[in-house]
């Protein structure tokens, strides 16, 4: 999981199978674990990549709790 989102800070931009835009300033690292596929919600800043949430997927659509997550923690950085 580090080293792709290692390739994703420093190839910036990138795109599938990488890294998926979700919606206006969010998207996502997808990497193949051991127990499953892992994916990081990020956004930019500057010329900062901002972690915001992780879990592992288990289903083919994007659980909706883990994107309000990544939603809310992005509208707190904002907030400061």
């Amino acid at each position: 999981m580090g080293e792709d989102i290692k390739t994703a800070q420093y190839g910036w931009p990138l795109g599938m199978p990488l890294i998926r835009k979700l919606e206006p300033s969010l998207w996502e690292v997808r990497s193949h674990i051991p127990v499953g596929i892992a994916r990081v919600i990020f956004t930019i800043d500057g010329q900062m990549m901002l972690l915001l949430h992780g879990f592992v997927k288990k289903s083919q659509k994007m659980p909706a709790t883990d994107l309000k997550t990544a939603r809310q923690r992005l509208s707190d950085l904002r907030k400061e």
